[in-house]
């Protein structure tokens, strides 16, 4: 199984394009210490012809330049796509806005739970993507799923998705609700397993986590790789910089600093590899020579940036 980091940075890539907090300043000026990084996705093929994306940002197009193996096939028809599948962990805007851009009648199939398929199908919008060509299929959680092409063929790759502690996205918040989660369901947010075949090796891909429970944490033990949400360093990351009003608890996130960060609940568990993905422009761990760089480095960990390969 090859996994492709597509997109590292959370909603609004790094820079964002309003942001003049530090690190975006860097990025601007071209710092060496700070790399760009676009929207969160990840792509996976089993046989190194048929890829699945996993969240579709509104960067996907640039993506999608920026990898080959992505591309249409040099001599191939006047129109095709190596794209078989798209598969949502939440109705994020950073992760289902890229759908619009795949919208020129080419056949591949849309993978969600039932919450994120009723978000596509109450939108008029989506409609571009015609569903004579583009299925929209649900995802059954706690299941096994191999995932098919449009003509219901095998890409290889097979999924379990479970729901995580999350929220339901920033556009559907029912205010009425504030003390309820603002509306949030289960299946609002998910986390998947991805592999090659039921039971095999496998890497998790949890871009989104409010909490580590421990159903969650028995379920990643033992895990090839897991990409998990990176969002903020600090809870209160965004508050303290000066940009935002929200913690990361308010947005869905879980930070990664603290006793009850990320790094402290995931730091006993068996997992080959592991890795933050979705990464906000305020995180510190953007900077390469910072103190919060080495101390993720320090506990096992990486920093995802765009381009980066896992293969197991």
């Amino acid at each position: 199984m090859h996994l492709k980091i597509i997109g590292s940075a959370a909603g609004g890539g790094f820079p964002q394009w309003n942001c003049n907090y530090r690190l975006s300043r860097g990025a601007w000026d071209g710092a060496t210490n700070v790399v760009p990084r676009t929207q969160s996705s990840l792509a996976a093929s089993a046989n190194g012809k048929d890829w699945v994306l996993f969240n579709t940002s509104p960067d996907i197009r640039q993506q999608i330049a920026a990898t080959s193996d992505l591309q249409p096939r040099a001599y191939g028809p006047l129109r095709a796509t190596p794209i078989r599948a798209v598969v949502l962990t939440n109705a994020d805007v950073d992760h289902i806005a890229g759908l619009l851009s795949l919208r020129e009648r080419e056949p591949f199939a849309i993978y969600a739970a039932h919450r994120v398929l009723e978000v596509l199908d109450a939108n008029s919008i989506f409609n571009v993507l015609d569903r004579s060509i583009v299925e929209r299929r649900e995802l059954v959680l706690n299941e096994a799923t191999d995932i098919l092409d449009s003509k219901g063929h095998p890409t290889g790759v097979v999924i379990e998705a479970f729901a995580v502690p999350g929220k339901v996205a920033l556009f559907l918040e029912d205010l009425s609700k504030a003390a309820d989660g603002f509306g949030t369901q289960e299946g609002d947010t998910i986390g998947l397993r991805i592999s090659s075949r039921a039971g095999g090796r496998g890497a998790f891909y949890i871009p989104g986590c409010a909490r580590i429970d421990d159903p969650l944490k028995r379920r990643v033990s033992g895990a090839d790789c897991l990409l998990f949400d990176g969002t903020l360093f600090t809870d209160d990351e965004m508050i303290v910089a000066g940009v935002g009003a929200k913690t990361g608890a308010r947005m869905g996130h879980l930070q990664i600093s603290g006793a009850s960060g990320s790094m402290t609940a995931l730091a006993d568990l068996d997992i080959k590899r592991r890795i933050y993905v979705h990464i906000n422009n305020t995180n510190p761990i953007l900077d390469e020579t910072s103190v919060e760089r080495a101390a993720v480095r320090e506990a096992g960990w990486e920093v995802a940036h765009d381009g980066m390969e896992v293969t197991f």
